[in-house]
């Protein structure tokens, strides 16, 4: 039996998330990982830090109950949940991912995606994270019907819609599962399919004497 995995899950209010925790129930977790739904906010005006914070506080913890719900459609999974104040600009979440000592980070990308601006700005994802950062992409409404979603591994040089960069984390495109039309094979006709099959009727032999000629 394998070690633990703790894999932390980036809780954001954005359908890429949703899409991404629910491919990776399908495809990437297994019996035994505990799923760390960690979601990060922003620190409130100063003027109304208290209420706002309280506020702010309570609706990541029902985003992360939403996120929850999804984790419990499927059998015996293990789930926490954090909330943290903290920047967004991907560092609070790094030190929650080593804190925790995660062996993987799972990220529905979007175009703020903190992934992105680290990319970009050519800071070492995986050095910085310490663990394995799964990004996931969710395919436009029209390619991906809903259902079971399927996932194609994408090289660490992935391209945008403007330019190549090369990221330094496993990209993954996923797309609508879609089931091939099986046509009914031909069964050749066999005349004889088997000798035992083949029921012999005899007729009886006419009497010649029937059709003598009478003299």
């Amino acid at each position: 039996m394998g070690d633990v995995r703790r894999i932390v899950v980036v809780v954001e209010d954005k359908e890429a998330a949703r899409t991404a925790l629910q491919w990776a129930l399908h495809n990437l977790f297994r019996q035994g990982d505990i799923i760390v739904l960690l979601h990060v906010i922003s620190p409130p005006p100063r003027k109304k830090k208290s209420t706002a914070a309280r506020l702010l506080r309570r609706h990541g913890y029902h985003l992360a109950l939403s996120f929850r719900e999804i984790c419990d459609a499927f059998f015996n999974t293990n789930t926490e949940i954090i909330v943290r104040e903290g920047d967004e600009d991907g560092r609070t979440i790094a030190e929650v991912v080593k804190e925790l000592g995660a062996s993987m980070i799972l990220v529905g990308l979007h175009q703020n995606s903190f992934l992105y601006r680290w990319a970009m700005s050519g800071i070492d994802v995986t050095r910085n994270l310490g663990c394995k950062v799964m990004a996931i992409k969710q395919p436009s409404s029209e390619e991906s019907p809903p259902g079971k979603l399927k996932g194609r591994m994408t090289s660490h040089t992935t391209a945008t819609s403007d330019s190549l960069t090369n990221f330094d984390f496993s990209q993954i495109e996923i797309s609508g599962l879609q089931v091939p039309e099986i046509r009914t094979p031909k069964v050749p006709y066999r005349l004889c399919p088997s000798p035992r099959a083949i029921l012999w009727r005899t007729r009886p032999r006419r009497s010649k004497a029937r059709y003598a000629v009478v003299s």
